[in-house]
C-alpha cells in the first residue's frame, strides 16, 4: 500500500491564513480555524502546502495509508473545501440542514462558511472527529 504524500510540516499557519488574497475567504479560514480549534481542541497545523489540519489519525483506504488530520481544511480557488475524514453517509439529517454545499467522498465544498449553519457544521465536524478518535490508535 502506499503512503499519503502530504505530511505535518512546521510553516506557520497564520502566515498561510494571512497570505490568502481574497479578503472572504481569508475572513472565512480564520473563522472556520477558530470553529476546528474549538471542537477539536487540537492547534492547527500545516499539511503540505495548503491544508491546515487538526490533530492527527491514521488514514488507510485501497490506495494509500499514513497519518492524517482529523480534520481540517483548504482555501481553493473554487471553494473552501473541509475534510470530513468520516464521509458524509451517516450524517443524512445534518447534510439536510447545513445549507448550501456538495460533497466528495471525505471533501466538503463550500463557497462562503456564512451560507452554511453554523451549528450544524459545528455538529458535523464534532461528529466525524469523535468517530475518528474512536477508530485511531493516534488520536
Amino acid at each position: 500500500m502506499a503512503e499519503v504524500k502530504t505530511r505535518k510540516t512546521t510553516a506557520s499557519v497564520s502566515a498561510f491564513l494571512n497570505a490568502i488574497e481574497d479578503e472572504q475567504r481569508r475572513a472565512d479560514c480564520k473563522a472556520l480555524a477558530k470553529l476546528m480549534q474549538d471542537v477539536t481542541g487540537e492547534k492547527p497545523s500545516m499539511w503540505g502546502s495548503s491544508i491546515v489540519g487538526f490533530g492527527s489519525c491514521v488514514y488507510t483506504n485501497t490506495k494509500a495509508g499514513g497519518v492524517w488530520p482529523l480534520t481540517g481544511f483548504s482555501p481553493r480557488k473554487q471553494s473552501l473545501t473541509m475534510y470530513i475524514m468520516t464521509g458524509f453517509d451517516q450524517y443524512p439529517e445534518l447534510m439536510a440542514t447545513l445549507g448550501p454545499h456538495s460533497t466528495g467522498k471525505s471533501c466538503l465544498y463550500v463557497k462562503r462558511l456564512s451560507d452554511l449553519h453554523q451549528p450544524t457544521l459545528r455538529k458535523l465536524i464534532a461528529a466525524s472527529v469523535r468517530h475518528m478518535r474512536k477508530r485511531s490508535a493516534l488520536a
